[in-house]
């Protein structure tokens, strides 16, 4: 894949970064979709210093504030006609209870809600493309995830892994239907999901701290490297064979680490009444319709 338009959520560190580093080595051009401008400036003059050619374009984006969703798109219209590849990468991970701009939890608005709202204002341009895809970033910590439809802002109780696992568990749902709607409907975008497994990044912090000494050696025992952590996403995107829908994630125990492959869920994840219900609600608390059946 080559001579791509490709925008990344959270591209200037951890899974981000590494598969930013992929489709820059392979000569695409790479908008980092970030919350942190600086940080994002940062990132992009480290990355030209491995990749002097490289095509980068550092746009801000705080998922957690839809208006930003909105202006993002609006400054990437003004400045290409089409998208190639989207990836849904950004994300947080058990902070304290809090919530977006909007007043959702942060964890199921900005990991999920936020990333629904973009892609519905980027369908457009991907259907502009050749061979568009989406790949929507998921985690194993799904599997405990259970969409709570009577406490999705939290106001009811919060754990914070257990939002982290439903906002999971929602980015899974949503790249599955998102595929079904867009076959149904006869476009020639791709929806897919994608998990690292557990790899080494900044996702593992405890709130705003650093990570515990006591926690580092156990995370080294069962993670891998975020570079290998990104293979998953980078198949996703990339493997030719693929055709919407699939789930790609590492093949060791627990699919903890490993070779990317193609994954299958239990099949329970996949039930149809959530999953409608899930898109409804989100369509009506972000605004954006995608007119899909």
């Amino acid at each position: 894949m080559s001579n791509k338009i490709v925008i990344i959520t959270g591209a200037n560190s951890g899974l981000g970064l590494e598969t930013t580093k992929h489709f820059l080595s392979t000569g695409n051009i790479v908008i980092m979709a970030v919350r942190n401008l600086n940080k994002g400036e940062a990132a992009k003059q480290q990355l030209l210093q491995l990749y002097p050619k490289g095509q980068i374009d550092v746009l801000h984006l705080d998922l957690s504030k839809l208006k930003t969703v909105h202006n993002f798109v609006a400054e990437f219209s003004s400045r290409y006609n089409s998208l190639d590849l989207l990836i849904n990468n950004a994300g947080v991970m058990t902070p304290p209870y809090s919530k977006t701009e909007e007043g959702f939890e942060l964890q199921f608005g900005s990991n999920h809600l936020g990333h629904f709202a973009l892609t519905g204002l980027l369908l457009p341009y991907l259907e502009k493309a050749e061979q568009p895809r989406v790949v929507t970033l998921s985690s194993i910590a799904h599997r405990n995830g259970v969409i709570d439809f009577e406490n999705l802002e939290g106001s009811k109780g919060y754990k914070a892994m257990k939002f982290y696992s439903q906002s999971k568990l929602a980015n899974l749902l949503f790249a599955k239907e998102l595929d079904e709607r867009l076959k149904r409907n006869g476009y020639k975008t791709i929806s897919l999901a994608a998990h690292p497994g557990i790899s080494s990044t900044n996702l593992f912090r405890i709130g705003k701290e650093s990570t515990p000494w006591y926690i580092k050696p156990l995370i080294k025992l069962l993670s891998q490297p975020a570079e290998k952590g990104a293979l998953p996403t980078i198949m996703a995107a990339t493997d030719e064979k693929l055709v919407g829908g699939e789930y790609i994630g590492p093949d060791g125990a627990g699919n903890r680490k490993g070779n990317p492959v193609i994954e299958v869920p239990k099949e329970s994840v996949y039930h149809k009444e959530t999953m409608k219900k899930l898109w409804d609600v989100s369509e009506q608390l972000t605004g954006i319709e995608y007119k899909l059946t």
